[in-house]
């Protein structure tokens, strides 16, 4: 009675905890990158391949500062060496000009990352929640596909370009009452993410911003979540250039929260997972914990019922490595207590169905 009672309710525990999760979306472009070029010469694809790893590179890491690093500058003149594939296709931007898209090699990126002792930043991230307003001569007014497709496309791409997954609000009757474009022009914190709850999305960002009579635009974004609020002030030459200021500011602040440095686990780590009721629950578990850039295993130690015991191969310990799990709304961390007392799994969680 008393192990049914445990396992009841540790299963209606995780239920709760799911549902304050964090959402979260697999990067599935993270080691491609998108680069003008004037020709398809030799020469013209050695300079756009730097091009492109600086690009992958600020993507994996979440920060430009690893462009500084001495490691990958010394790296970045055998970028050619690296492309797993590469094609050309019109810019559809820019009548007559050429884009080249690269693939990279993911495990020398990997490891170049680590080599230079630098933090990565996994593909597996939060969405973010964004609310844009522009001033224009009809007044304040939302960004969204109908009123500016072009303009969203444009948000979408830079943000692509970060390796950070976006959702514009729905900007219906509910989102209007709960927040006006003036509200929103104030950059109010509280009524932001008052407004943005019904998203379920920690992470928030808020713009505003004007063509200026110079053609230029000005403007500002905030990034919210909870008590944090980190804001950026900006004036330059288009709209492209404001929105990859405001992906820099969110990938910024999520990979000084998410992304991890390598570090060495000789002996692995062992992770314990409850509710696993068929090889289709065990597979799906395996396959997911392998794409994470610092796990390199993740073999079966033993099953007792509907748990499954674990050992990870992982660049990371414990407490890095639950940081980036829980990113999966399925894999709800479970307490000790839970799980047993004769448990013994430094990681414990609880798949949910």
């Amino acid at each position: 009675m008393n192990k049914l009672f445990v396992r009841y309710f540790g299963f209606a525990l995780a239920l709760l905890l799911c549902s304050g999760a964090v959402r979260a979306e697999i990067i599935r472009d993270m080691y491609s990158a998108k680069v003008p070029v004037s020709d398809q010469s030799s020469a013209g694809l050695v300079r756009a391949s730097r091009l492109g790893l600086a690009e992958v590179l600020v993507k994996v890491s979440g920060s430009a500062e690893v462009l500084g690093n001495p490691v990958v500058k010394a790296a970045m003149g055998g970028a050619r060496d690296h492309l797993q594939r590469y094609a050309y296709t019109p810019d559809p931007d820019t009548s007559g000009a050429l884009l080249v898209k690269m693939l990279f090699d993911r495990a020398y990126i990997t490891q170049l990352v680590i080599e230079a002792g630098l933090p990565l930043w996994t593909a597996n991230r939060p969405v973010a929640l964004i609310w844009l307003v522009e001033e224009g001569a009809g007044g304040r007014q939302y960004v969204n596909v109908e009123t500016d497709p072009a303009l969203v496309a444009a948000l979408r791409g830079e943000f692509s370009r970060r390796g950070v997954p976006m959702q514009l609000p729905l900007y219906d009757l509910s989102d209007s009452a709960a927040l006006s474009p003036n509200q929103a022009w104030s950059l109010d914190g509280a009524a932001v993410l008052e407004a943005s709850a019904r998203y379920n999305l920690e992470n928030v960002l808020v713009g505003r911003f004007a063509r200026l009579a110079t053609g230029s635009v000005a403007g500002e974004w905030v990034y919210l979540r909870e008590d944090e609020r980190l804001a950026r002030s900006v004036t330059v030459e288009n709209e492209e250039l404001f929105f990859r200021e405001g992906a820099s500011l969110v990938a910024e602040a999520m990979a000084a929260r998410y992304a991890v440095a390598a570090t060495a686990n000789d002996g692995g780590l062992t992770m314990s997972v409850t509710g696993v009721v068929g090889y289709a629950d065990y597979a799906a578990i395996v396959a997911w914990l392998e794409e994470l850039e610092l796990v390199d295993r993740a073999n079966i130690e033993k099953v007792e019922g509907d748990t499954i015991l674990l050992r990870l191969q992982a660049q990371a310990d414990p407490t890095q490595l639950a940081t980036i799990i829980e990113l999966n709304k399925r894999l709800v961390p479970l307490p000790d207590a839970i799980s047993g007392a004769d448990h013994t799994a430094e990681l414990n969680y609880q798949w949910l169905q």
